[in-house]
Formats: C-alpha cells, structure tokens, sequence
C-alpha cells in the first residue's frame, strides 16, 4: 500500500499514478470531452453569409451561474480531470512526479472552455504555465490560453501573445496550425483583414486535419472577398472544391457557391457557366444544398434579364424548407424587390411580409424592409379600392342583357368547378370501397395468373378468357360504363358507375350555398340606387387622387402617377380633387420634360381657377417661393399657435375654413385632428371622442388617422364621470369663474390676485387662465394641500386684502378638476357639494 502512495517517490509509484491516470481517468475524460465536442458541432449552423469562425462553437447569450452547466459530456470530462488531479497527483515538496497531470490540467481546461466557462478555463490554463514549465503541453496551453483570451474580448493580448509564441518556439504541424489559426481570428475580430489572412494561408498549409483545412481555406477566400480580391478568392475556393470527398460536403457547395458569386458576368463563358450550375443541381449527392444551388441559379437568370426563370428557381429555393433564414428572407426580398421594381405593389407588399418573418428584429436590414413596406400599405388600401369598385361600376354600366350573360358564364365555370369537384370525391370514394372489398375477400377468389385451369398453356393476359373477364368486370366495378374514346375518365363522356350528371347536379341543388350557382345571386348584389353608385365612384376617385400622390411623392414613380390623375380627371370627380390633381399633372409634366402639356395644364388652371393658391403659386412663382406665409404648412402652425393659447372657437373656425380651401390636399387630415382637439377642449370627452371617431374612418390610412384611433384605445378608460373624494388627493385648486365677456375684468381681477398670493409663505401658489366652454373661463390658483384650504381660501389671505378678491369661488380636487375639464360637468360638480 506504501509502496504506491502518492506522498512516495518512487519508479513503482510515479509510474503507478501516471498508468492509471492516463489509461483510466484521462482516457474516459477525453472520451467525454469529444462526445461533447461532435455535439455541439451537430447542433452549430454556420453563417456563410459571413466570414466563417475559425472554431465552430455556439457563444451562448445567456449567463452561466458556477457550479451549472449545460452538456453534460463537459461536466463529466472536467469531474475526471479534477479526479486525476486529486487522486494521483504526486505534488512532493512543491514539485510534481505525475507526468500526466499537465494533461489532466489542460484536459481540465479544454472543458471549462468548450462548456464556455472561460474565466475558470484560463485559471486551469495559467496553471499549467505556471507550475509545469517543464510540461511537453506547455506550447498547447499556451495557445489554449490565447484561444480563452480571445472569447474573453481580449484580442490584442492574444495577438501579442501568440506573436511572442511564433518568434520563441519553432511550432510545427498541428500545433502551428492552431496558434496560427487562432491568431488570425483575432485578427478578423479587430477587422484587420490582411493580416488574417497571413495566418489563416499558414494554418491552411501546417493542418493535418482535412475539414479544418477545407475550413481554413474558405475563410481564406471569404478574406479576399472581403478585400474585393475576386481572383484571389477563386484560387482558395478552388483549394477546397479540389478536396473533394476529404471534406464535409457544405464546404465544397458553400465554395462553389461563393465562386459563382464571382463570376464575371461581362466576360466570363455564360454558357459553360450555366452548364457548370446545372451539373451541381443535377448531382444526387447535392440534394440537401439545393436550396443555395437553386438561388445562385436564380442569381444567374436575374443577372442576364431571364425574369421568368429567375422567379421560378427563386420559388423552387424556397420550396426546399431551407433551415438557412438569410437565404429564405434574401429569395422573399429579390422577389419583392423585383414585383416593386415592375410596379406590382400588392404582390411586393406579400413578399415582404415574408421577408419580415425571416430577419433579424430591430437590426438595420430589418426596419429598412420595414419601412419600405408599410409604404405599401397606402398603395395596397387605395389599389383594392380602386380595382373592387372599378368592377362594380364596370358591371353596372353594361346593358342589362349583357351583365346576365356575364354571371350566367360566371355561374357556370362554378357548376363545372363543383362538377369536377363532385367527381374527384365520386372516384376516391369508389376506389377507397373497391380497395375494401378486394382486402376482405380471403377466400382465393382473384384475378387468376398464368395458364387457366381448362389447361390453357398461354401466359399471356389478353390469350386467357378468364382473366380478360375479370379484368373487365374489375374495370366496370371502378369506372363504370365508358365508350372508347379520348379523356374517358371525365363524367361528362359517358356514363358512369358512380356519379351521373342527374346525381351531380341533385347534389349541387343540395349544396347550402347553391344560391351561388344562380345569376341572380349576383345580380341582386349590384347597386342600384344612384345614391349608392355615386359613394362607389367617389371611394374610386378619392383612391385614385390617393395613389397619384403616394406615386409621385413616396416611390416618384411619375408615369405612373400620371395615369392615376389622368384616370381621374376622365372620371366626373369630386370638385375638390379636380384643380389639385391638375396642379400635381403639371409637376409630374415639369419632372418628365413634357412641356407642351405642362403649359397645357398651367393655362387650364389659371384660366378656370384664377383666384386659386395653385394660380397664384404659377403665376408668380418666385413670390410664392419667397412669401411662404399662405402655405398650408404655415397656416397650420398659426393655428397650432392659437390652440397652444386656448382659442379654441378660433382653431374650429380656422380649420373648417382651411379643411374646404385645401381640399385634397394632404394637410387636410392634420387640420382635422386639430380642429377635434379644439372641439374637445370646448366640448368635451364625448364630441372629442366622436371628432375621433369620424377622423379614424375617412383618413384610416393617414398618420393622422392611425392616430386618431389610437388616442380612442387609450382613452377608453376616461369615460367615467364618477367624481373621487377629496381624501385621496393631495393637491387641491380654487376657481374663480367669469363669462367669456369678461376678458377685461378677468385680466384685472387676475393681476390683483397675483400680488396678493405673494404674500402667502407658507404655500407655493400659483394662477392660471383655463378655457372652460365657449362662454365660461376659469381662474385658478394652484397650489393648496387640503379641500378645507381651498374652500376657505379668503381665510388665509390678509384682512385687507379680501376685499380685492371679493368674489365667489369654489375648491376642487386635482382629480375632480380634471373631470369637470373633461366632461363639462361643472353643474354636477357643484350640486353635489
């Protein structure tokens, strides 16, 4: 027993502890060190839209508390490093005779680190470093301590470090391989490019290890890509396609992949690239990649103008399921970018949203998606309006005879439509009955086989009577009765065994919604009365004015804002869309350099409405420019002004007056808004609410109308008028109350009260003038802490001044004040007292 201590210094000893520690307990923890590696390499996804790592590992976000952790291969790998340690480590005198406990430390090391426990990890590291000197591992830690450094943010130490490493010590092989590699990681944390890719060429060369080799060289050619080096790029993508079956299949696809990306489309062999593209999608063994092979088809049909194969290998990338997100959102975003390009906004819209799901919330790809579709809102609202009510005017303007005809034909590809339909249910149902009975019937009756039992000798079916009989009546059984003749599967070319044409049109009269199938369905829905045809061609027009806007200003595409206002002036419009969608025309005729037709519309203005902002604007333009002061933006700060004073009938009146004069004009809806506010402050929660109300439905696709129905969610909770007691509150006012006549008197009144509150101490008052109704405002002194003090408040004024300030009041609450405010129920307020 004493001859095996670990206190004992001896060859039995040494070699006893260092046997066992390396073939027992280092053994099954580096067993379990790799399990937990090949696991989290089967659980990684590599980025190739970025430059690879140079390790493959998972940097979890969430924080790790000592003693947890999440794989339990680590933990098992690092309880038996600790266990070579504590149970054969022979630390005598300071000096320690285990030749195995350096690897016990790194062993030690390497699992804090892979269960990214880094700080631990490090002290394991700088262990060896410090007291095993000695230690043939001593160059391994280092380079480990270095790999920890530089998961802990600390990339220039490490670079210093392992430089120092690279000068001293003539690594070779593998572990040059590693210290280089992880230099130039950090080298790519820092962003200096050049310099990785010196290191990564060296690692590429020193590996021994094909996947890092095939790993090393295509973050070598991500570099150069990265440094716009194409040529470079190409030579190292090729290194690793030239590895072939060596490496994981990924790399050799994401290499040719990258290389397809830097095809020259200028002068490089389209053909043969092509010909190249088309090879990789045929390859069997390219099956699980298809989806990248598929979009850089695309990338290579979209580049040469060939839209409609594009679209369709975009499509059939994204049919794959592709678990690679940036490659699911960049095929959505290319096809919505290129239906935007083509001015079909609805469908743009849809691929956008799809685009959304697959990025990255709040990161700056993201919300330029964003933005650019809920642009597309607008256009997608005013488009469906247009087109829905553009058929229903259609329709209504056809001759009676002619608008039957129209929904009998319709009605009648719904009868084939349901026919069709009748017919597949028909035959799956047959099938499924047929394919039960030949299941059920064991007892050897079946479609005989070979030579009959008369002693027939010909094999062949069509020679042997029995089995054409059978088979005969197997197919009358299915199909029915049907003449030879072409499509004699449709019920409608013969008679069937399953469904006849009486059976199917029974089962449509049936249907619940067999109203569906009549014209008259239909033609009852049409509008009839002229008040309803005009609401549908005023939407129309308004939608129309809409999408001229949003074209020009938003997406400047001006042909076709041009069409949109030239499509609404042919459609009897609303006077108030009439002279600003002519002035917009002529602008759009100024962008286009179409100058005849922009004096053509200048003239028509001028002339017809002379005495219009847009005629003044065109006749002297200059002035216009200079003297802004008639323009809606400054009108409508004038009257924010007015509101921000409390003339609140003035905000009203002004914005009825604005509301008409710029009819059409996008500064309607704010006028709106402001006038709803002023309608409230005099009015009240309930006119407020319903100015909202009205605001939210006739502009629901403004910001202004967005909102409005906002502010009528969050408001929901005011409109209670139930008054709180005075115990609950802290803060108490006295009001004075005067008529709307009586601006003069309030004005003295209130410069009275101003120097006598000044010399109340011990209470911080203050006075204010509050807008009450049209024909009642408020003086309000602020600033008491109890109902008691604000009801006596000539109390506690001086006796000589009580005199000044002889007038009626009454005290109120914070709380009830704000109620009285908002509802106007002042009366109530007061009967209650």
């Amino acid at each position: 027993m004493t001859s095996c201590s670990r206190k004992n210094d001896s060859f039995i000893s040494r070699n006893f502890h260092a046997v066992t520690a390396e073939y027992n307990t280092l053994f099954n923890g580096y067993n379990a060190l790799e399990q937990g590696r090949n696991s989290l390499n089967a659980t990684y996804f590599d980025n190739y839209w970025a430059i690879l790592p140079v390790e493959r590992m998972q940097i979890r976000e969430e924080v790790i508390l000592p003693g947890q952790s999440k794989n339990s291969d680590f933990t098992k790998a690092e309880e038996k490093a600790v266990k070579a340690v504590q149970k054969h480590g022979m630390n005598i005198q300071g000096k320690e005779h285990n030749p195995q406990i350096d690897e016990a430390y790194l062993l030690l090391g390497q699992a804090r680190y892979f269960d990214q426990r880094f700080v631990p990890a490090l002290n394991a590291f700088n262990k060896i470093l410090s007291s095993y000197g000695d230690s043939d591992k001593i160059n391994t830690a280092k380079v480990w301590r270095e790999k920890t450094n530089m998961r802990l943010e600390n990339n220039e130490i490490a670079i210093e470090n392992l430089k120092r490493l690279l000068e001293q010590e003539d690594l070779q092989d593998q572990q040059l391989a590693d210290a280089t590699s992880t230099l130039a990681q950090a080298y790519i944390n820092l962003e200096q490019l050049d310099s990785a890719i010196v290191h990564i060429k060296t690692a590429s060369k020193a590996t021994k290890k094909n996947e890092e080799k095939g790993r090393f060289n295509f973050i070598k050619g991500q570099l150069y890509n990265a440094l716009e080096d194409k040529d470079s790029a190409n030579i190292a993508f090729d290194e690793v396609i030239d590895l072939n079956r060596k490496i994981p299949r990924q790399y050799l696809i994401a290499a040719e992949v990258e290389k397809s990306k830097n095809f020259d489309y200028e002068n490089g062999n389209k053909i043969e690239f092509l010909e190249h593209l088309t090879k990789l999608e045929e390859n069997r063994e390219n099956r699980p990649f298809l989806d990248k092979i598929y979009h850089q088809i695309a990338e290579f049909h979209l580049e040469n103008k060939f839209d409609s194969l594009a679209i369709a290998y975009y499509n059939k990338s994204l049919r794959t399921n592709s678990k690679d997100k940036i490659l699911v959102a960049k095929n959505y975003e290319t096809l919505g970018n290129y239906y935007f390009d083509n001015t079909e906004y609805k469908l743009a819209g849809a691929y956008y949203d799809s685009t959304l799901i697959n990025m990255v919330e709040n990161s700056k790809p993201y919300r330029v998606i964003k933005k650019k579709n809920e642009n597309l809102e607008d256009v997608i609202f005013y488009e469906g309006v247009a087109e829905a009510n553009d058929s229903i005017l259609k329709l209504v303007a056809m001759p009676i005879a002619e608008r039957e005809q129209y929904f009998k034909d319709y009605t009648d590809k719904l009868k084939a439509i349901a026919e069709e339909e009748q017919e597949r249910l028909e035959t799956q149902k047959r099938i499924k009955d047929f394919q039960q009975n030949t299941t059920n019937k064991k007892s050897g009756f079946g479609p005989p086989r070979g030579a009959s039992p008369a002693g027939n000798a010909s094999s062949f079916y069509f020679y042997n009577q029995e089995t054409v009989a059978y088979g005969k009546n197997q197919f009358e059984q299915l199909w029915g009765e049907r003449s030879n003749e072409d499509n004699w599967r449709w019920s409608s070319n013969g008679r069937s065994g399953f469904a006849s044409q009486d059976a199917i049109a029974s089962a449509i009269e049936n249907n619940s919604e067999n109203e569906k199938f009549s014209p008259d369905y239909y033609l009852k829905q049409l509008p009839s009365t002229d008040k309803d045809i005009d609401s549908l061609m005023k939407e129309r027009n308004y939608a129309y004015y809409q999408l001229g806007l949003i074209y020009k200003e938003k997406f400047k595409e001006y042909e076709l804002s041009k069409t949109k206002f030239t499509t609404l002036l042919k459609s009897a419009p609303e006077e108030r869309l009439i002279l600003p969608s002519k002035y917009n025309l002529y602008k759009i005729y100024e962008i286009l350099g179409q100058t005849n037709e922009a004096e053509i519309t200048k003239q028509d203005i001028i002339s017809n409405y002379p005495d219009s902002r847009y005629a003044f604007i065109l006749q002297n333009p200059n002035q216009a420019v200079a003297d802004n002061e008639g323009s809606p933006e400054n009108l409508y700060e004038q009257t924010y002004k007015k509101l921000e004073e409390q003339q609140y009938q003035s905000v009203i009146e002004d914005s009825d007056q604005y509301i008409n004069y710029f009819d059409g004009d996008p500064i309607v809806p704010k006028f709106e808004l402001l006038k709803a506010t002023a309608n409230g402050r005099l009015n009240g929660y309930t006119a407020y609410m319903d100015a909202l109300n009205q605001i939210a439905l006739d502009y629901a696709n403004t910001e202004e109308g967005i909102k409005a129905q906002n502010l009528i969610n969050s408001l929901q909770s005011l409109s209670k008028q139930i008054f709180v007691p005075n115990d609950v509150s802290k803060n108490f006012k006295v009001v004075y109350q005067f008529d709307k006549k009586q601006e003069v008197e309030l004005k003295e009144f209130k410069e009275t009260l101003d120097k006598v509150i000044e010399k109340i101490s011990y209470y911080d008052l203050s006075t204010s003038v509050d807008v009450y109704s049209k024909d009642k405002t408020f003086l309000v002194v602020h600033g008491i802490k109890s109902i008691d003090g604000a009801k006596g408040f000539a109390n506690i004024v001086e006796e000589k001044d009580k005199k000044k300030i002889d007038r009626p009041f009454f005290g109120i609450s914070q709380e009830n004040y704000q109620i009285i405010q908002i509802h106007k129920n002042l009366d109530t307020y007061i009967a209650n007292q």
